[in-house]
């Protein structure tokens, strides 16, 4: 797909299909009226991964005319990846999206459309200018205390030093992870960390926004403990063209569902990814979420920390994290080796215009996602609406979580309504 980066009203990016391959058009944006969104079985506004799901279930499955929207340039939501222009490096736009699952229906799903890798995720974290395995194992132990624990011995010593004070005693984050992991482990790999994510010092923060931090009394440092594991051989973009390329899906790009959707015809059945709370006008308040930063430089060496993420933990460092993308496909031997693509994280609370990554999930966010559930059953009703995804639920969702989420709506919701017109239902379930 070409990197037409123009926005505004002008072009239209509009998926072509031809007997070999997909291709990306520019049409004029004369060709948004109402007769443009006739004609479609099903309108998806998003095309992350749990939108483009239901259109490739749609389409194939049920051989039903699909139109995918985005407000964006490009295909693919958050996981959208593209070349860094100098080094051809593949760059995760959105920050790094690694994926796992133990879903095998989901697994079996997403193989259809790319082969993975056998990468398996590893981070690092540092502290004081030393370099920890990560998560807390029996190696970062051994090398923060600067022993040789038995598994047995480090639990024991954890066991101690969590004593301070009872879980159950905990007023706040910082005593709720004293009395999980004990106060030098929370010292050195949660207070720095947690405070730089949330921009507020860990006693100002609820104990109930964690409920476990993990410790491996083992050597295992792979991130995730999942079935299935691995990056896309060519990339998040074509996998996830791959996903719209039926002759029966549309894809418009750079097109705002606000901005058209009175041109939709009346009764349109539609798939709803975008922020809940913009869907109503934000009637029942803003919910609030986190954001991320990301700046991107290229260095000139040809490995720069040695591995894919490495956490800064210490609070004086303004960035979370910094991604090295080479690591992440060490198979492609095209990449150079004088120079390489680092790309520092930064979190805080977002605000207006800002793109939306996690929800805060505060009581008074509760309160309005509760009443904005009501207000989404009774527009399902009225409207033929599904709401869905992460900011269509306001959920926090790994990749594989959308998609499963996405292939049981369609299962329950959407074929149903599309094959024997059974009522949608709105609830918000993911």
């Amino acid at each position: 797909m070409p990197g037409d980066r123009r926005r505004g009203p002008a072009y239209v990016p509009v998926r072509v299909v031809n007997d070999t391959q997909v291709t990306w058009a520019l049409v004029s944006d004369g060709a948004n009226t109402q007769s443009s969104y006739a004609g479609y079985d099903l309108i998806i506004v998003g095309s992350g991964f749990f939108g483009l799901t239901i259109a490739e279930r749609t389409a194939t499955q049920l051989g039903k005319r699909v139109l995918v929207i985005d407000r964006r340039p490009h295909i693919g939501g958050n996981a959208y990846s593209e070349p860094e222009p100098e080094t051809g490096i593949e760059v995760h736009k959105y920050g790094a999206h690694l994926f796992h699952t133990s879903n095998k229906r989901v697994w079996d799903y997403v193989n259809q459309f790319t082969e993975f890798t056998d990468y398996q995720h590893r981070v690092f974290a540092r502290y004081q200018g030393q370099v920890y395995a990560f998560p807390m194992n029996l190696a970062l132990i051994n090398s923060f205390f600067g022993k040789s624990f038995t598994p047995d011995e480090a639990k024991a010593l954890i066991a101690e030093q969590s004593a301070e004070i009872k879980t159950e005693d905990a007023q706040n984050l910082e005593e709720k992870a004293i009395s999980l992991i004990g106060r030098p482990l929370y010292e050195a790999f949660v207070r720095g960390y947690t405070a730089k994510q949330w921009q507020t010092d860990p006693k100002e923060l609820g104990a109930a926004i964690i409920t476990r931090l993990p410790v491996r009394y083992n050597f295992n440092n792979r991130y995730f403990n999942d079935a299935y594991e691995g990056l896309p051989v060519n990339g998040y973009t074509a996998w996830l063209e791959k996903m719209a390329e039926h002759e029966n899906i549309d894809v418009r790009l750079n097109t705002d569902y606000f901005d058209i959707r009175d041109q939709i015809p009346a009764g349109t059945p539609t798939v709803y990814t975008g922020p809940l709370d913009r869907y109503f006008d934000y009637s029942a308040g803003e919910l609030g979420w986190r954001t991320l930063d990301f700046e991107t430089e290229v260095v000139p060496t040809g490995d720069f920390q040695g591995t894919s993420v490495m956490n800064y933990n210490d609070e004086e460092v303004p960035y979370t994290r910094i991604h090295e993308f080479r690591h992440f496909h060490p198979e492609r031997t095209h990449y150079p080796t004088d120079k390489t693509v680092i790309v520092r994280e930064y979190s805080r609370f977002a605000e207006s215009g800002d793109e939306p990554y996690y929800p805060i999930n505060t009581p008074e966010d509760r309160e309005k996602l509760a009443r904005y559930r009501d207000l989404a059953k009774a527009e399902a009703a009225e409207k033929n609406l599904i709401f869905g995804g992460r900011l269509g639920t306001y959920q926090y969702l790994d990749m594989h979580m959308a998609i499963g989420s996405a292939l049981s709506v369609f299962d329950n919701k959407v074929a149903p309504h599309l094959t024997e017109g059974a009522p949608l239902d709105g609830s918000l379930d993911g």
